[in-house]
């Protein structure tokens, strides 16, 4: 028999809309001590009058201490197995290839967990103390629907330490090589799922990427951020003359070039190490124009006290990136921080705009691929954003 869980007056507003966190704040403790449950314990949330908001599981040691799982039902294997089926006939639906992020937690009703597959491999991310508990679970369903080759544990992500959860890197079934391919938009790529960013690639602008062909004609291309050149490489296919990948990792642009080679396309790509920042003066300083400039940076903004700080750096970057690029050039300004709104950031680049002197046109907003499906009650699941803008400066 799972326990209550009892909000103060007034904070179920939010739940009753269908949003799944509940907050440390909003808990009565006095009926209620968190201090009473377990870390990853299941509870029913209830409002201060005792109406049944929905199950949901614990943790008495995070800002976020209570996560929906469902309303009218306990998140156990059946259920799970259930939203693991939804989730995957989404992907198959989406996707020719086995190659998509399969869940997306909150997106797919399945909270602190996130699977990406890689053909024959699967890489899972566990966040939550709930959804620690239902590891095995979890593994069991994976393993019995896709019958995979082995799948890699990447639990070496920090979030993990906030809800009191050891960060380490697993593998469970046949061996997993250091390097893999995955195919995106026509492109191959290799990429590392035991030691690349995250867990190996980032599916979530595959949409972005595409809609990228039809900006690149026969230009010079930059990619900053490139990380292992998702972007410059899928220009470079696009018929882009030259492509320069700028990044902060020697290792990243090692895989740039084995990528290019890959696509016959290593002729046409180079790299370039250095900070977004530096990097883009540096060009700038040499008189290097190009004709699609591509920003993707991480995160700037990871916590709300970061916003203020964060929104200056997008500022910077984006006026340092209109400094390189050519009269009547395509930016695409990328942003991947769920604090800052997409209104924000078309106004950040307006603002760079205005104090480059450099007007321009909105062409198109680009959001997170389909298979990281936006909770519509949850704004924090809409975290990414993509403007492709046009240079208007007369010539």
């Amino acid at each position: 028999m799972t326990r209550p869980l009892r909000l103060l007056r007034g904070h179920e507003r939010r739940l009753l809309a269908g949003h799944l966190w509940v907050y440390a704040n909003e808990v009565d403790k006095g009926r209620t001590p968190l201090k009473a449950f377990a870390a990853g314990e299941p509870a029913r949330v209830e409002a201060a009058n005792g109406r049944h908001l929905g199950f949901a599981y614990v943790n008495p040691h995070s800002l976020i201490c209570a996560r929906i799982t469902g309303r009218s039902r306990p998140l156990d294997k059946d259920l799970l197995n259930e939203r693991l089926g939804r989730a995957l006939k989404l992907r198959e639906r989406l996707h020719a290839a086995p190659f998509y992020r399969l869940v997306f937690g909150e997106g797919d009703l399945l909270p602190g967990l996130v699977v990406d597959r890689y053909g024959d491999i699967l890489v899972v991310q566990v966040t939550t103390a709930g959804m620690e508990r239902l590891r095995d679970s979890i593994l069991d369903l994976l393993w019995g629907r896709l019958r995979p080759q082995a799948v890699v544990l990447r639990n070496d992500t920090s979030v993990r330490g906030l809800e009191g959860l050891t960060e380490a890197v697993e593998t469970l079934g046949g061996a997993v090589p250091d390097e893999i391919e995955l195919e995106e938009n026509g492109a191959r790529f290799l990429i590392s799922p035991l030691s690349g960013q995250k867990t190996g690639w980032f599916y979530d602008q595959a949409d972005n990427r595409a809609r990228l062909r039809r900006y690149v004609g026969g230009g010079r291309v930059l990619d900053v951020c490139s990380y292992v050149g998702g972007w410059g490489i899928q220009a470079a296919l696009a018929g882009a003359t030259e492509v320069r990948c700028l990044d902060a990792s020697a290792q990243a642009l090692e895989w740039v070039g084995r990528n290019a080679l890959l696509n016959d396309c290593d002729g046409r790509v180079q790299g370039i190490l250095g900070d977004a920042f530096d990097g883009l003066r540096m060009l700038a300083g040499r008189e290097e124009r190009f004709d699609l400039v591509i920003l993707d940076p991480p995160a700037f903004i990871k916590r709300r006290k970061d916003v203020d700080q964060g929104e200056n750096a997008y500022l910077r970057l984006n006026r340092l990136a209109l400094d390189v690029l050519a009269p009547g050039g395509v930016l695409v300004s990328c942003s991947c921080s769920h604090h800052l709104p997409g209104e924000r950031l078309q106004r950040l680049v307006q603002r760079a705009s205005r104090r480059a002197d450099r007007p321009l046109q909105l062409l198109e907003v680009g959001h997170q691929s389909a298979d990281h499906p936006v909770h519509p009650a949850m704004p924090e699941t809409a975290y990414l954003k993509a403007l492709f803008l046009r240079d208007l400066t007369d010539k």
